[in-house]
């Protein structure tokens, strides 16, 4: 775990993830789904360092950053985090049309990646845009989360792949609960018994009431943690609850240490007769694939975007003399926990638009040759020559596409 200013923003990205959880899931029991603050939070940073006024503000505010920070090094630091961890791939890209000029100043400070262009064709951008999508997740999220057509004058993208295979697999099976929503239905269940009770822990005191965490360890240092609520508690608040507890911010009890009975959602601990006095510890659970998408701009506030969709006015000066605002901010993801192990993909991608109202005039000079045309090939320091001809019969165009 990387210390000093690191842990400060990896802080803040995990409160993002918590107050994420909260919009994503829903009211009541939630609705499935899956979202990655990691892939997200680099871009804002980014975005921060470039703009200015109450765009710059909230965009900061959002990102826990004090006002002397660094944006632009922290986000690129926390891409290089993420690269850095086993498992992990990480990417950035960007694209901008080509009246779109970018300060040299922020290129130079974004992170190493994939700098293009876009040609106002949306199909011909669109599948650039999606190759890279494709290409940075192995395919698990085929297509750029960006409305593309002529207004779209600038993409700052990331992509994120997380893989890991469990130490341990699990086996698999049916399951069929007999209480809760899932009640009779038949599940492909996923089962596994080992003697680490401690991987099983219950964090009695949440603002969520009870929770229990099953950590689940991966062979490559990332683990997955299956968290529950005691019945009748909102998905959003447990999901919410989860990231204080990883950090320690509420006693938990390992399993080693929980009282006989029913001491958290749903664990059991018991005594049983057997020919081993080994402890054991026994998990089942689902297997899962979810898919979401998420349009970071039904809440902009939540993420910091609120005056920087207004497209009266440009917001972000340090990124372009053209005047600049957010068009769209989008996330797919997709997540699949198997019984050999866990892999997860996010792409997301921040549009930009030109704002405001052009008041500068410019002479634009326009030279078509549509007809019958000569040419002159001249050695320039000579002033020779070399050749010259009449074109009357141009190439046609090939049959595929540019």
């Amino acid at each position: 775990m990387p210390t000093g200013p690191d842990e400060e923003a990896i802080r803040s990205v995990n409160d993002l993830t918590a107050d994420w959880a909260r919009l994503a899931v829903g009211p009541g029991e939630g609705r499935g789904t899956v979202f990655s603050a990691a892939a997200v939070w680099p871009l804002l940073a980014l975005l921060a360092a470039g703009a200015d006024g109450p765009a710059r503000s909230e965009l900061r505010a959002v990102l826990g950053l004090p006002g002397a920070a660094d944006a632009a090094e922290r986000g690129r630091r926390m891409v290089e985090v993420l690269r850095a961890a086993d498992g992990v791939d990480a990417a950035v890209g960007l694209w901008t049309r080509r009246d779109v000029p970018i300060r040299p100043v922020w290129e130079a400070r974004l992170p190493d990646g994939v700098r293009g262009e876009l040609t106002g064709d949306p199909e011909r951008d669109g599948r650039a845009l999606d190759a890279w999508a494709a290409g940075h997740t192995a395919g698990a999220v085929p297509s750029m989360p960006v409305p593309t057509g002529p207004d779209l004058a600038m993409v700052l993208a990331g992509a994120l792949l997380v893989r890991t295979r469990w130490t341990t697999p699990f086996s698999e099976g049916r399951l069929t609960p007999e209480t809760g929503p899932w009640r009779d239905r038949r599940l492909a269940g996923l089962y596994r018994t080992g003697g680490d009770l401690d991987s099983v822990r219950v964090a009695p005191d949440t603002p969520a009431g009870p929770l229990t965490l099953a950590e689940v360890r991966g062979d490559n240092g990332l683990d997955v943690y299956l968290l529950l609520g005691a019945e009748g508690v909102p998905g959003a608040d447990v999901l919410a609850a989860g990231p204080g507890v990883l950090a320690g911010d509420h006693v938990t009890v390992p399993g080693s240490a929980l009282p006989y009975g029913e001491p958290g959602p749903g664990v059991t601990v018991a005594d049983a007769t057997g020919w081993d006095d080994s402890p054991v510890l026994a998990v089942s659970t689902a297997r899962f694939t979810v898919r979401a998408e998420h349009d970071l701009l039904e809440r902009p506030e939540a993420f910091g975007l609120r005056t920087a969709v207004d497209r009266s006015t440009g917001h972000f000066p340090g990124i372009s003399p053209v005047p600049l605002a957010v068009s769209s901010a989008r996330q797919n993801v997709v997540a699949a926990f198997t019984a050999r192990g866990f892999e997860a993909a996010a792409v997301t991608a921040f549009g930009m638009a030109a704002a405001g109202v052009p008041t500068r005039r410019s002479r634009h000079v326009s030279a078509l040759f549509e007809r019958p045309y000569g040419f002159l090939a001249v050695h320039r320091r000579s002033g020779l020559i070399l050749a010259a001809g009449w074109v009357t019969e141009p190439d046609d165009a090939p049959d595929h596409p540019w």
